[in-house]
């Protein structure tokens, strides 16, 4: 009975990690920029830490849903860049993580924000970043 909770348990993690893996993001911000204008998206761009609990608590929460992944897909090319092993351009802010950066596909800030969100006020913040986007 153990054992077989043990399986389910892992089994349990292993999909989840699988699905987070779908946001297939970009840690290049140049490929990135190249990648946005060919397909003519906006950029969503995470900046985070690989020691943030914040960042772990916004990855774990709200970029493992399936509707967020879908809607982030859709309207974004995705870049993560880690401020502890990426290159991060010097007009991005690296300090309190997890910061967000909502960028045009020629790399100009349109909307920015930080601090873990759960999935109804990352959607949120979506909505609101969908709004200034057209202006």
């Amino acid at each position: 009975m153990h054992k077989t909770r043990a399986v389910f348990i892992f089994l349990f993690l292993l999909f989840s990690t699988l699905q987070s893996a779908e946001l297939d993001w970009s840690n290049d911000y140049n490929a990135a920029l190249k990648e946005a204008q060919k397909k003519s998206k906006n950029i969503y761009l995470y900046i985070g830490s690989d020691n943030c609990r914040w960042c772990d608590r916004f990855q774990d929460i709200t970029l493992s849903q399936k509707h967020v992944i879908e809607k982030l897909k859709e309207e974004y090319v995705l870049l993560y860049l880690s401020r502890d092993k990426h290159k991060i351009p010097k007009h991005f802010e690296t300090k309190g993580v997890p910061r967000h950066y909502f960028l045009r596909n020629d790399g100009k800030i349109f909307y920015e924000d930080r601090g873990s969100r759960e999935v109804e006020g990352f959607l949120n913040l979506l909505d609101e970043v969908s709004l200034r986007k057209s202006n």
